[in-house]
């Protein structure tokens, strides 16, 4: 038998949620067979209604993806061509693409260094006549300041749609994710904090029109069969299955969330000693209201070794790391139309260069967790002494030049 030490640490791990589960994950599936409610069938009214509760708002909407809650849910919310929104450049595309395929214009802004979050008093200096909305995006899986976007959007009349994609169930200040603004999107995706077997999402709202227009929007635009009110509709359902699954994840969610800060905790703790050789951890605002879907640290300067070679370095060793994101929105090929150039937010730019992404997953071992720094003070030692030992060349310039 191969000694755990030995094993390979994966960036993330599903089977320990899903081996305790698969009995009943195969009941979910023989019974949606049984009934043949394949689309939008009762699995997904109740998954809805659900996980809204579990969000502490009132309206739940499943939809195919995550970028289609966006993109559905802002227009759902009023937001058309001329109309700006507000969002960080440090995201995953799918942010963008949803903001766009609503019509609407993207106005990036930058983050905080430190927490990677949506910088809110960059994002008060990019407000103009046309800007509508604020989508403050809960990055990694912590939240922007509730108390900061309402005021905010208070002050300058704007709607806040939150891109949640990253933060189920994450708290801060009183507030769950999802429940701060008009509106909130959500990623199903297998990796996520919950995740289907498949891609998946959801709009939830507060306001019951907002998700009647979902509801019609996902389904060709159809108010009722065979009646088509919305030449904007689409085909985006969550699957009867994909939702019997994720509501039987769901009450195992909390707990799977607490292991993740868990072992956040104790990276943190492990990694301290680390802060003046130039690993430091994203910074934790949230307590334990941080559900960690991603523990991400900086690969700073002050490191002896750059990040792509720690990166290489934990892979021969069979330690998988992650970078999110390795381009910051406003510098994707796709986008250079919307006129930005390397230098327009600095912070997001030098975070791209410096993130690393190290294991995190429910199941995941403080013993698994000590391997993964313990093979990073190795490599960071031995950089050390190799820079300690080298020659030192000779100079090529003359007293005379200098």
């Amino acid at each position: 038998m191969t000694p755990s030490s030995s094993l390979p640490i994966p960036f993330v791990d599903l089977s320990w949620q899903h081996r305790p589960l698969q009995a009943k994950i195969l009941a979910v599936v023989e019974a949606t067979l049984a009934q043949g409610d394949y689309v939008l069938g009762q699995a997904v009214t109740e998954f809805e209604a659900a996980f809204a509760q579990a969000c502490q708002t009132a309206h739940g909407v499943g939809v195919g993806c995550g970028t289609d809650a966006i993109a559905l849910g802002l227009r759902a919310c009023g937001i058309c061509a001329g109309d700006e929104v507000i969002l960080p450049a440090n995201t995953f595309i799918a942010t963008l693409i949803g903001v766009v395929r609503a019509g609407a214009t993207p106005v990036f802004v930058d983050c905080c260094p430190h927490t990677a979050l949506i910088d809110l008093v960059a994002a008060e200096c990019a407000i103009t006549r046309k800007t509508r909305a604020i989508l403050p995006v809960h990055l990694y899986g912590q939240m922007v300041s509730p108390t900061a976007l309402l005021d905010l959007a208070k002050r300058y009349d704007l709607i806040i749609f939150e891109d949640a994609a990253q933060a189920h169930l994450a708290e801060r200040e009183g507030y769950r994710a999802g429940s701060v603004g008009l509106a909130a999107a959500y990623s199903f995706y297998p990796s996520k904090n919950l995740g289907a077997l498949g891609d998946s999402g959801m709009l939830v709202t507060r306001e019951e029109l907002v998700a009647q227009t979902v509801r019609s929007l996902r389904n060709y635009g159809a108010t009722r069969k065979y009646f088509h009110t919305d030449p904007g509709g689409t085909n985006s359902r969550l699957d009867t299955v994909q939702a019997g699954i994720l509501n039987l994840k769901l009450p195992h969610l909390l707990g799977w969330n607490q292991d993740r800060n868990r072992l956040a905790a104790h990276y943190d703790q492990s990694l301290a000693d680390l802060a003046t050789k130039g690993i430091q951890p994203i910074q934790n605002v949230s307590g334990e209201g941080h559900v960690y879907h991603l523990y991400v640290v900086k690969v700073t300067n002050d490191c002896p070794i750059d990040r792509t070679r720690l990166q290489l370095e934990l892979n021969s060793l069979d330690i998988q790391t992650g970078i999110h994101y390795p381009t910051p929105c406003h510098l994707q090929p796709a986008f250079q139309s919307l006129g930005h150039r390397a230098g327009d937010f600095p912070h997001a730019e030098a975070l791209s260069q410096e993130i690393l992404s190290l294991p995190m997953y429910p199941g995941l071992t403080f013993t698994q967790v000590d391997r993964v720094v313990s093979a990073i003070k190795s490599i960071l030692t031995a950089a050390e002494s190799s820079t300690a030992t080298s020659p030192v060349a000779p100079s090529s310039l003359s007293p005379s030049s200098c």
